[in-house]
């Protein structure tokens, strides 16, 4: 079992951006492979188990929980948990890969410390939280009431940015993936 290899964290609010760059960066990369994160909540639109997301019921999340499968996992939003199993890293060191993740504030940063020196940690910064807040109603997957938690939650990551590696400031989507490609093969040759 590979127990080392290095790991690239992009963190950001939601609708920040963080999604759209990693896809791009995964595009470009072939040594990168997107760590898959289990969650208790429901796909929306075109997610696919097992590619986007491992949709499992809080049951079985609670049961791995409890088996010390996950490296992290968090309570996102109340009774909406996500985590990254263990064996997820494990799959991918094991191909000789370097695991990427598009992951909560709170989870970057867990996993961040724990894999200090084979990590790099990226923010990806939204221009204010008036557009952030525009780009989660236009997405149009969300009620009032979890537009409105989303919100708070956002407001409150984004003070966690300064302790992140790297701070990518999202205001124009192209010069925000170019960013992120010099960073991601900076990090790749070190």
């Amino acid at each position: 079992m590979t127990t080392s290899g290095k790991l690239i964290i992009f963190s950001a609010p939601s609708g920040a951006g963080k999604t759209t760059i990693v896809r791009h960066l995964l595009e470009k990369f072939p040594e990168l492979e997107f760590s898959i994160s289990a969650t208790t909540r429901q796909s929306r639109g075109e997610e696919v188990n097992g590619k986007d997301y491992y949709f499992i019921s809080k049951e079985e999340f609670l049961h791995l929980i409890a088996k010390k499968q996950f490296v992290e996992f968090e309570e996102v939003y109340s009774g909406t948990f996500y985590g990254t199993l263990r064996t997820e890293i494990e799959r991918i060191w094991q191909d000789g890969k370097t695991v990427i993740f598009d992951i909560d504030v709170e989870g970057g940063l867990h996993l961040k410390r724990k894999y200090d020196g084979q990590a790099l940690a990226i923010f990806v910064q939204p221009p204010s939280l008036k557009v952030l807040i525009e780009r989660l109603k236009g997405r149009g997957t969300d009620s009032e009431e979890k537009l409105k938690e989303r919100f708070i939650k956002a407001e409150k990551e984004l003070n966690y940015a300064p302790q992140f590696d790297i701070i990518l400031k999202n205001y124009d989507l192209e010069t925000a993936c170019k960013e992120a490609e010099v960073l991601v093969s900076n990090f790749l040759k070190s």
